[in-house]
């Protein structure tokens, strides 16, 4: 991994964290009244923030801090048929997190050792049929503990595993929690090609499985999770193009042992613009995504506003 600080790798360095790994920042939390599609509709992970060049990583011996601004609206809570099953549904969510990422420099199978650490925090509220409810804190933290990360040219990607921990604060009783209440791991890999300096194509895959709440006894299914951008530079700093993901839920929910209703599988495609702009070795990205085709989930909308900014200038 040879990376510098100016032109488009500066570029490059920067928004890795943009797209970098970090636990839910819109986990919706514990809806009990209309639990579907895993545990409250919910995941330990929030689908579509990794599409800001996911594939880069910091050079070796530095770091990346990043600052991420999420609000999430849904006002329909869909179905397995895809049909709105709550009327007066309302959702909203805001999220405020912040991502470290560090590059070892060890050189592990041909690459290079990195380490990742995250926490977020929310407010989430919602209304509807069976009552109002609304919570602020900290939600599921990720752990990346060991992560593998190359550059061949003009590919850049790498591979890991992610550890996502309980939400801290829990009460099964309430209508509103932040976070998912159990441990989950995925094996994880994303990419990014930049067959110019003006163009970049990315993609990030991961499966996450899901232990089991044990203050409930509901193991949430497993869930596949595609994440993709599409950017071309229109001015020297600035980059537009479309993002978004795909998410499927593979296996059924089970309450003791048991599938749950009818396996209650979600699923959801969600796309919309994204920008990135570069002051200095600063990214600033503003992007927007909006569900589509949505199964035992909310449909809704999510405006994303991410920061990154490069720690150390890393050595060969």
């Amino acid at each position: 991994m040879h990376f510098s600080f100016t032109g488009t790798q500066t570029r490059a360095r920067v928004t890795t964290c943009c797209g970098g790994l970090f636990a839910a920042l819109i986990a919706i939390g514990l809806l009990c009244p209309v639990a579907n599609a895993t545990e409250g509709s919910a995941s330990v992970y929030p689908a579509g923030v990794e599409t800001v060049m996911p594939g880069m990583t910091p050079p070796p011996g530095a770091s990346m801090l990043c600052e991420f601004n999420n609000f999430y609206q849904a006002n329909a809570l869909a179905d397995g048929q895809g049909k709105s099953e709550v009327p007066g549904f309302h959702l909203r969510v805001g999220a405020w997190a912040v991502k470290f990422t560090h590059n070892w420099g060890a050189h592990v199978l041909g690459g290079t050792l990195m380490s990742v650490g995250a926490v977020p925090l929310l407010y989430e509220k919602v209304d509807g049929p069976f009552g109002l409810g609304a919570k602020t804190g900290i939600g599921n933290a990720i752990v990346e503990p060991v992560a593998v990360a190359y550059q061949r040219g003009t590919w850049n990607w790498w591979y890991g595993y992610d550890v996502f921990l309980p939400g801290p604060s829990y009460n099964k009783n309430d209508l509103v929690n932040i976070g998912q209440h159990n441990f989950a791991g995925a094996p994880v890999s994303a990419i990014t090609y930049m067959p110019n300096h003006e163009t970049e194509i990315s993609s990030k895959l991961q499966y996450i499985v899901n232990a089991t709440n044990g203050a409930t006894e509901y193991r949430s299914g497993n869930e596949f999770i595609w994440e993709f951008d599409g950017m071309h530079n229109v001015a020297k700093t600035l980059a537009v193009g479309v993002n978004g993901y795909y998410y499927q839920q593979t296996t059924d929910d089970l309450l003791n042992g048991v599938t749950a209703g009818n396996g209650n599988r979600g699923r959801n495609i969600s796309v919309g613009p994204e920008v990135r702009w570069h002051v200095g070795h600063m990214a600033l990205i503003a992007k927007y995504q909006r569900d589509t085709l949505v199964q035992n989930k909310p449909i809704g909308n999510s405006f994303w506003l991410q920061v990154g900014i490069p720690l150390g200038h890393g050595h060969e």
